[in-house]
């Protein structure tokens, strides 16, 4: 079954169990709409039911039923929090996660063998692509209309133009 991380136990907040999570969701209100997540703990999945959500600044603020003290949530610090796939956003047409394009073939529009998309980092304004070329070269590629041509995330290959000096940087 495929998991997707929607955020990181950053610290515990008061002493009665509740958690300050760093949401690694386009959307932190997402937290509103489920009722349970899963802890990866490194050893195993624990799934925990969402008894209460608050927002403060950019974090969300959980309470799991059972977990009502400090002691039983301190040692999950830094782990993540994950959805399975089902219990996952739906998606608009066009729209993908980041984790299905993870290792895509990256080939240009003439068809030839580019790299292979190691990375997606997300910016205020687009995301952008880090591709290691053939070479063994970084490549960082703006994801917009004008340069990713098509996702194909069922191949798991990504078509690409490559704009005028974009390869120039060093």
């Amino acid at each position: 079954m495929d998991f997707l991380r929607v955020g990181v136990i950053s610290n515990t907040h008061g002493i009665r169990g509740e958690v300050k999570v760093y949401p690694t969701t386009d959307d932190v209100k997402r937290f509103k709409q489920l009722k349970e997540v899963i802890l990866d703990t490194g050893t195993e999945q624990l799934v925990l039911e969402i008894q209460a959500v608050r927002f403060f600044k950019n974090m969300a603020i959980l309470k799991f039923k059972g977990i009502d003290s400090i002691n039983d949530i301190e040692k999950y610090k830094g782990k993540d929090l994950l959805v399975t796939r089902e219990n996952a956003v739906e998606l608009e047409e066009g729209e993908y996660f980041i984790c299905d394009v993870i290792d895509s073939r990256v080939i240009t529009e003439e068809g030839e063998e580019f790299g292979v998309l190691k990375d997606v980092l997300t910016t205020g304004a687009n995301d952008v692509y880090v591709v290691e070329t053939m070479e063994g070269k970084e490549v960082l590629l703006p994801v917009i209309k004008e340069c990713i041509l098509d996702i194909n995330i069922e191949s798991k290959i990504v078509t690409v133009h490559i704009l005028p000096g974009l390869l120039d940087i060093n």
